[in-house]
């Protein structure tokens, strides 16, 4: 199992810098961002100051979408940043929430996300590609690869990953809720005649290594609250036919809006519907051998990259647990 970490771009920009450099000293193989560029700074340039900075991290955005940018602009920033530092990114994408959501807008449709895509992965590789009805090739790209992952939850998105996707994001850590995502990727490659092993499992959640449990949970609740985002579009979409996992759909019940200025911050107040029960699911809490256990039975049903979202009072802490502690475990 590799291990990234996700960090928010808060200004100023060279502790994002020096938190991925401690990353990667730790044993870390991923740097992820958010990419939310009205509450959070623009990624793509603090890419470039994090590649300079490491010698093989690799680097991307949990999640970018397909409406911030023109997509060959993402694509020539994945394309720029590869020449620069040796093809050293990765494109993490979904249909925006944040993003989107702050400047009054909505989440793209899976049939944008999906053509966007593959337009950014052959832009950013040198192909030539059909955008906006003409034909469009970036020329001076050579030797470009981009793996595109693709984040997800509800069934036409998870189709829509094993049909297209090189990677999979699932942004909770809830055993029962990865076993269903992942067996419905795999099913949905199967079926699109495609490898399953060639598509890399991800699951993305908050991890706390640390003995006081009622703080790290009020520390994480949070995370609960940005879930719950998705799982009401789903919700919304698919009732409570059964389509998807009451593991997933109950806890939202209490759910009453949400503010974004508090996106991904503890002690976001619209998180307070999120119990005990939920965080202890979706995220890593708990002293190091939890965690190592936790991390054992999701790579027992598949997952193959561990990414650490670093928002709580204790970062280093648990950046250097991991390091001494569990990625050896593991």
């Amino acid at each position: 199992m590799d291990f990234g970490v996700v960090l928010q771009t808060d200004p100023p920009a060279r502790d994002v810098v020096s938190g991925m450099r401690a990353a990667e000293d730790n044993g870390f193989r991923y740097g992820w961002t958010f990419d939310s560029c009205v509450l959070w700074q623009e990624p793509f340039v603090i890419y470039s100051q994090v590649l300079a900075a490491t010698s093989s991290l690799v680097v991307g955005p949990m999640v970018t979408n397909p409406s911030t940018r023109d997509w060959s602009v993402t694509a020539s920033l994945f394309a720029t940043l590869n020449d620069m530092f040796g093809n050293r990114t990765v494109c993490g994408i979904g249909r925006g929430d944040s993003a989107r959501r702050v400047i009054g807008q909505k989440p793209a449709s899976l049939a944008t996300l999906g053509r966007a895509m593959t337009v950014i992965r052959e832009l950013a590789e040198g192909r030539e590609v059909e955008h906006h009805g003409t034909p469009v090739r970036i020329p001076w790209v050579r030797d470009g690869r981009l793996e595109v992952w693709m984040a997800a939850y509800g069934p036409r998105a998870l189709k829509l990953v094993g049909e297209q996707a090189d990677g999979f994001i699932l942004q909770t850590a809830d055993p029962d809720i990865a076993r269903w995502t992942i067996g419905s990727v795999r099913e949905a490659a199967e079926a699109a005649g495609r490898d399953p092993a060639s598509i890399t499992m991800c699951v993305a959640a908050p991890a706390y290594v640390g003995d006081d449990l009622p703080h790290q949970r009020d520390q994480l609740r949070w995370f609960g609250g940005m879930v719950g985002n998705h799982v009401a579009d789903l919700v919304a979409r698919y009732g409570d036919s059964g389509v998807v996992p009451r593991a997933l759909t109950d806890y939202i019940r209490d759910r009453e809006g949400y503010d974004y200025a508090h996106h991904g911050k503890a002690g976001n107040r619209s998180t307070d519907f999120v119990p005990d029960s939920i965080v202890d699911r979706f995220c890593l809490v708990g002293p190091a051998s939890a965690h190592v256990e936790r991390l054992a039975e999701l790579r027992e049903i598949g997952v193959d990259n561990f990414a650490l979202y670093l928002m709580h009072d204790q970062k280093d802490k648990t950046l250097a647990a991991y390091g001494n502690e569990v990625i050896g475990a593991v």
